[in-house]
């Protein structure tokens, strides 16, 4: 699948009248109903190599719009214009060369489209457009795809209300250097016609599409990893009760990476400016260069304590997606700046009305509390020494409590004795040179941490809740609506949903790691009465030990591939969105073995 190239931004509001349906959203229908609502209904986009490519064939076409001739009068009835070699335009039947006019945008009420055509070739009052496509000329009897053709017709639609006459096109592929003549048959206008009939229908639908079916256009697309075909596909087989078998997890294919190679740029220097220059983020103190770093490589800007970042710096970081958390020297997540993001209103429609569903909440939050449970209980089971069976039945005890909860609040009851149990014996999986006496870890608490390993706790769960905020924003959530933990003013309430599952499997192994490896000791903290304070070099060394957990492999439960911990954090909150609008009836949690 290319990506939008030379015809408009995929949400279709850039250029024109928003009612208006882009050309090349037409072209995405054809190919896929899906690909289309999530570009055009909910505004999504993803780059791939294949769409990078895309933008670079069309480079030259982008460069200018150009305003196309009026239509002149014929001399001739028959009179045409072709193309030969790549783009070079000739008249036949005539000396005089065709007028070559790039990057033309078009628009047309009663059609309902708007567009930017690459290259129009206009003779007198005859017309060809000219669409460039980055790939090889398909191996089939008409030399292209339906898609390609009907985005063709479609501007010879709008050329025509121009008032020229267009009764064929050209596609060429760059790939093969190749053109191929595409006729403007009265079979393929009707299907044109009756497709612009459907993807205008297609813009107010609230629901997605099915999605294809074990399709090969998946391979290729740029919104594969957030369209989840076969993943989707697997839990709808679930819900209409058909027992998915291993052959059938095998067969999930990642359209994602296991890693991202754009990674979380921590600013902890207490005085530092961050700028910009070009494309790259610059932090500064007192007129000393500390740091550079590649936009493109950075996923978050996280500002520890008195950072500054300059007005220069928020603009292209909004502009190029990158958000900035914001947390206190406290451990304190304040919030985030960003662009203008997601605006996918049927979600967040979808996400209030589940919110006032009871029993709908009341589901999600026993898949929740169970996950969260199984995760301490494996942490302890794994990690933990001289750890009675005790403790292991409890907390199995607590996962079937969990299971059959009968409301919201009995499931914070068992999540409460769950936690005692397990911070119980925390200490534990604690090698014993790791764990000064005076450390003295007993039971869980915060506001402030009054010992280093509530301090640590603290702090890696101010930092899972931006991961998942983030994540759920770039679903296009609501993140402080949630419904296990009900609405509170300045609470992120649906990031602490989702958070839940990670906090053991995330959070308190990379306490562990940074303790039992000694990348944090003793002279890490400042204690007092009042309560335990983090110096800076123990807060960089937890920030190593919790981004390197994040990198870490694991195996989903359900789909049986692998991928980073950052990359299921997002992949469950896609899974959410999914569980919200009813296209899966079952989220499920993460759970490992």
């Amino acid at each position: 699948m290319n990506g939008p190239s030379n015809d408009e931004a995929p949400t279709g509001t850039n250029g024109g009248t928003p009612d208006l349906l882009p050309v090349r959203m037409l072209n995405e229908y054809a190919y896929c109903p899906r690909l289309f609502h999530l570009m055009h209904v909910d505004g999504r986009w993803a780059d791939n190599v294949y769409t990078v490519e895309g933008r670079n064939v069309h480079r030259r076409a982008d460069r200018l719009d150009h305003v196309l001739p009026d239509p002149e009068p014929s001399s001739q009835e028959d009179s045409t214009a072709s193309l030969d070699g790549e783009g070079q335009a000739a008249a036949e039947g005539g000396d005089e060369r065709p007028t070559i006019t790039r990057s033309v945008a078009l628009d047309s009420v009663r059609l309902g489209l708007t567009a930017k055509l690459d290259l129009v070739s206009t003779a007198e009052a005859v017309a060809v457009p000219v669409e460039t496509k980055r790939g090889r000329v398909p191996n089939n009897e008409q030399r292209s795809y339906e898609p390609e053709r009907v985005q063709l017709m479609a501007q010879g639609l709008l050329l025509r209300e121009q008032g020229y006459r267009c009764d064929h096109g050209v596609l060429y592929f760059a790939g093969s250097r190749t053109r191929v003549d595409v006729p403007f048959t009265p079979e393929l206008e009707q299907r044109t016609l009756e497709l612009i009939q459907l993807a205008r229908a297609a813009c107010s639908a609230a629901t997605l599409p099915v999605p294809l079916d074990d399709s090969p256009k998946c391979n290729g697309c740029s919104l594969a990893g957030i369209c989840l075909p076969d993943e989707t596909g697997l839990l709808r087989r679930q819900r209409e009760s058909i027992t998915p078998t291993d052959t059938d997890k095998a067969t999930v294919r990642r359209f994602f990476p296991v890693r991202d190679n754009a990674l979380p740029l921590y600013v902890q220097e207490q005085g530092a400016t961050v700028c910009k220059t070009s494309k790259a983020l610059v932090i500064w103190k007192q007129k000393k260069k500390l740091a550079t770093a590649r936009v493109a490589d950075t996923s978050q800007l996280v500002l520890c304590g008195n950072v500054s970042v300059t007005a220069q710096t928020i603009h292209l970081l909004c502009e190029e997606g990158v958000p900035i958390v914001h947390l206190s020297m406290g451990h304190w997540f304040y919030g985030l700046t960003q662009g203008l993001g997601l605006r996918n209103a049927f979600l967040r429609a979808s996400q209030f009305r589940v919110a006032d569903d009871a029993p709908k909440c009341l589901e999600l939050a026993r898949q929740i509390v169970t996950a969260k449970v199984s995760g301490q209980r494996t942490l302890l089971r794994r990690n933990a020494s001289d750890l009675s069976q005790r403790a292991l039945d409890d907390l199995a005890e607590q996962m079937q409590h969990a299971a059959l909860a009968t409301s919201i609040e009995t499931l914070l009851g068992v999540e409460g004795a769950a936690a005692k149990v397990y911070f119980a014996n925390f200490s534990r999986m604690i090698k014993s040179d790791a764990l000064p006496t005076e450390w003295d870890f007993q039971n869980r608490n915060r506001r402030p941490p009054r010992d280093p390993i509530n301090a640590l706790l603290s702090f890696g769960y101010a930092m899972l809740a931006k991961e998942c905020t983030i994540a759920l924003l770039a679903e296009g959530f609501d993140p402080y609506w949630g419904f296990y933990h009900r609405p509170r003013h300045g609470r992120p309430g649906l990031a602490l949903d989702l958070m839940e599952e990670f906090r053991t499997l995330v959070v308190d192994s990379a306490v562990l790691t940074s303790l039992n490896t000694g990348m944090v000791g003793q002279n890490g903290f400042e204690m007092t009465k009042a309560g335990c304070a983090m110096r800076p070099a123990a807060r960089k060394a937890f920030i190593r030990a919790y981004e390197g957990r994040l990198d870490q492999l694991v195996t989903h439960p359900v789909f049986e591939y692998r991928c980073c911990w950052r990359t299921i954090i997002r992949l469950q909150a896609k899974l959410l969105a999914r569980w919200v609008r009813g296209e899966i009836d079952t989220y499920p949690g993460m759970v490992t073995r």
